[in-house]
């Protein structure tokens, strides 16, 4: 037996991760093309590989002629040759010959292991794609191998993944040896094998990472129905649970945030918003924006548009950083969303109300063709001319030039009169502009007026105690000291009391 043979066929199929019968008849296929490079055929030759004892044998099937009538020694045999194989063999019988290895010749041999290294490369490389194939969808882990061109090169064990620049996380920063986790988003058949491509950045990748985080998710009780994106930056979810007796979003965020924190780390602390699902457009859009406060959507099904009006104040929060937050909302929800304050909407409803135009104002529109509008729910010329001509069409009766006619006819009109009633909308703002400016000014003249009045008024009062200040003091009057005591005046030689000359005449 040769144990040798066994295990070396063993060890190639366990290594390559291939199926040993395939290496087997790699081998087969490779002896049979040594065969052809060594005796210029192989249509006679027949190898065997017992499986289980490792023996290996090769034999020719040749037609046995006289010794002197040999043309091809490939197919033929001489009649001497062939009794030492076979005694009783006879001209024109057949017989199977032996081959030995040493006659094969080292070419052949080194064909041999060529063929067998390349069917079974081959081989690993298909049941790579196929396993690989099957995972599309999962999260794959593995080991960064190299930085190339911005590429990210993934070690896997049996083989190479890549996350493309587009699928990385623009922040994020690698080295070689870094563990790393990605999404399978596909695997494609290249020259060099398979390549299996990774992202880092698709939307799937989140709800991944939650199932793994919230057992309520993987087992199907809470379902994430819609994600948006903007990879390392932000993010939203919406999440509804099939069990009444669960909240959603508190299964998802997890005691003291650990759940979504979870997330949050593996993605390079990308902000999650977790928003609970409606199946009313109007109330999941007002989820969606928070963490701004929206009063009340308005839904145009027609422009499949939801515009959100919200306090003066909020409008800032709701659109969010370079409108990030309205961008999300509007991925999440699918619909094209305007956000507009509570001022700006009543302004655009008083200028509907001012510049409706009825349908009958309208040249082509006759009376049944108004019912059919009408019945259709275009009840003006303003909505003739918001009406996609897709829809328009939908109307009995309607063509395609009918309706381009009409609704070019209905927006001459309504465009006329919505410039005049923007235009004196804007006559009477500047003149409201005009009367604050003037009243502004009146009241910086009146303003400076009184602050001159004062000014003046400050400057007499200064000047009457300067003067009071440099007036002698009379005669008898006592002047106060700075401390606020009084001070007898000197009294003149005249008036002094018990002078010494009166004392000495007494």
């Amino acid at each position: 037996m040769n144990y040798e043979v066994l295990e070396a066929l063993g060890q190639i199929a366990q290594e390559k991760n291939v199926d040993k019968a395939l290496v087997i008849e790699t081998l087969e296929i490779g002896l049979l093309s040594a065969t052809k490079r060594r005796f210029g055929t192989s249509d006679n030759v027949e190898v065997n590989i017992d499986a289980n004892s490792g023996d290996i044998e090769v034999f020719a099937t040749k037609s046995v002629v006289k010794d002197e009538e040999i043309e091809d020694p490939a197919l033929q045999i001489g009649l001497t040759a062939a009794r030492e194989i076979e005694p009783g063999v006879k001209v024109n019988g057949e017989i199977r010959q032996m081959l030995r290895f040493a006659d094969f010749g080292r070419n052949a041999i080194q064909s041999t292991k060529q063929i067998l290294i390349q069917r079974v490369r081959e081989a690993e490389r298909e049941k790579i794609y196929e396993d690989y194939q099957t995972r599309i969808g999962e999260i794959i882990s593995g080991t960064v191998q190299q930085i190339s061109h911005g590429d990210i090169l993934i070690n896997l064990g049996r083989t190479e993944a890549v996350i493309p620049l587009k699928e990385q996380i623009r922040k994020e920063r690698y080295r070689q040896g870094d563990p790393i986790r990605a999404y399978l988003v596909n695997v494609l058949r290249t020259s060099k094998g398979p390549q299996v491509v990774l992202s880092r950045t698709h939307p799937q990748f989140l709800v991944k990472l939650f199932q793994f985080e919230v057992p309520e998710i993987y087992e199907g009780i809470i379902e994430i129905k819609a994600v948006a994106r903007e990879p390392g930056e932000r993010a939203k979810i919406a999440v509804y649970s099939n069990d009444a007796r669960i909240d959603p979003v508190g299964a998802c965020v997890g005691m003291k945030g650990s759940r979504v924190q979870a997330v949050v780390r593996e993605l390079s602390n990308e902000r999650i918003d977790i928003v609970p699902w409606s199946d009313d457009e109007a109330i999941f859009l007002s989820r969606s924006l928070s963490p701004a406060t929206v009063k009340r959507v308005v839904v145009d099904r027609n422009k499949t548009t939801m515009t959100a009006i919200v306090e003066d104040d909020q409008l800032s929060l709701a659109i969010g950083k370079s409108g990030q937050n309205a961008r999300l909302a509007a991925q999440l929800t699918g619909w094209k969303v305007d956000i507009i304050t509570e001022t700006r909407f009543q302004e655009m409803q008083l200028e509907k109300e001012a510049t409706f135009v009825p349908l009958t104002e309208v040249a082509g529109v006759g009376k049944v063709m108004l019912d059919r509008l009408e019945a259709a729910g275009i009840l003006s010329a303003n909505d003739l001319v918001d009406v996609s001509l897709v829809r328009l069409l939908e109307v009995p009766g309607i063509g395609e030039s009918t309706g381009e006619k009409i609704q070019s006819a209905a927006d001459e009109i309504v465009t006329v009169k919505v410039q005049a009633y923007r235009e004196e909308l804007e006559r009477q703002r500047a003149e409201e502009e005009a009367r604050i400016a003037e009243e502004e000014a009146a009241r910086i003249a009146e303003a400076e007026a009184a602050a001159a009045a004062e000014a003046a008024a400050s400057a007499d009062a200064e000047a009457d105690e300067d003067e009071d200040e440099d007036e002698p003091v009379a005669d008898g009057e006592i002047e106060l000291s700075e401390e606020g005591a009084a001070v007898q005046p000197a009294a003149s030689e005249d008036n002094q009391v018990g002078s010494p000359s009166e004392d000495e005449g007494r």
